[in-house]
């Protein structure tokens, strides 16, 4: 990790691990406690915003039009999330296309500013987030990542609530590879556009939603994902963090660092997007209308994780030879 980034003390390091793990809890919380949820993402928000209004609360990522499309977009995407899980909606077809296209959404709005940095920033500068940016080909690269992230959302159709009290949000296709594919590129992106924040809004939110993938509850990244990020959002969007000196691990800065984290997240999600063709012509399914990885153990746990029923694609064959 030093070698991505400075200024990282004992203090530093200790502060990181508790950010993480307060994300973790408060996400957890929220995931199994529907009371808890309204509290988190619908009373809190007005209740921060409001504060914010007033000039009580407030961070320099107020000062750039993407800091409020983020709170906005990751809230819109737990509320769909929240009403196929609580509500009759998730027994309908057509809920499916919601946490696909919020996600899609979500994806290209880092596009665009991976764009957009890339061309109006051809010199190191400081915006008015207080944010280091400077633009180079690292910033194309990764957008095109971010359009692979899109085009590997697969099996969309096959979402599910999970058949247990929480009632989570279950996308057995989303399997490893997409995740860490997203994770990759999601690192790259905060690491070029967020540069001065990304140690926090990167590193600490991606692994805090990998930690409750792999330790609370499998198949619900996506939901984990978005809990995690709108509660970072409404945090970041109200207190100015790193302004205490226990927040101020910041990138090397360094046009090879740049780079190589792009060059690393452009060549994970091609091989993403490659097995994803493979398995369409090897399987002749339509990523569309089915779900791909159903012969994969990824999918398989996913599923008994949540109490789910599946039916094996692959026809049972006689045991004698």
């Amino acid at each position: 990790m030093g070698l991505f980034f400075d200024n990282l003390t004992v203090g530093s390091f200790v502060t990181f691990i508790l950010f993480i793990a307060l994300w973790v809890i408060i996400n957890e919380a929220t995931r199994r406690s529907k009371t808890v949820s309204i509290g988190v993402f619908c009373i809190l928000p007005v209740v921060l915003a409001g504060l914010v209004y007033m000039g009580v609360l407030g961070s320099p990522t107020g000062r750039t039009w993407f800091g409020w499309v983020k709170v906005v977009s990751a809230l819109i995407g737990v509320y769909g999330f929240m009403l196929i899980r609580y509500t009759d909606l998730g027994e309908k077809k057509f809920a499916a296309y919601f946490p696909v296209t919020i996600l899609s959404l979500n994806i290209a709005e880092a596009v665009y500013r991976e764009f957009e940095v890339f061309l109006h920033y051809k010199e190191m500068v400081v915006d008015a987030s207080g944010v280091v940016m400077i633009g180079g080909y690292w910033n194309v690269l990764n957008a095109i990542a971010g359009i692979l992230t899109i085009v590997t959302l697969t099996g969309f159709i096959g979402i599910k609530v999970s058949k247990d009290k929480y009632k989570d949000m279950v996308w057995p296709d989303m399997t490893w590879m997409y995740i860490f594919g997203y994770t990759l590129w999601n690192f790259a992106y905060v690491y070029n556009c967020i540069s001065t924040r990304s140690m926090y809004a990167g590193v600490g939110i991606l692994l805090a939603a990998i930690i409750a993938e792999y330790v609370f509850k499998q198949g619900v990244w996506l939901q984990h994902r978005a809990q995690i990020l709108s509660i970072y959002a409404m945090f970041s969007l109200t207190i100015d963090y790193q302004a205490s000196p226990l927040f101020q691990v910041v990138p090397v800065y360094k046009e090879s660092m740049w780079t190589t984290i792009s060059i690393i997240s452009f060549a994970f999600n091609v091989g993403v997007f490659a097995f994803m063709i493979y398995t369409i012509i090897k399987d002749k399914k339509n990523p569309l209308k089915e779900e791909l990885y159903t012969n994969t153990s990824y999918y398989q746990k996913t599923i008994q994780a949540n109490n789910l029923v599946t039916v094996s694609p692959i026809k049972k064959v006689s045991k004698r030879a």
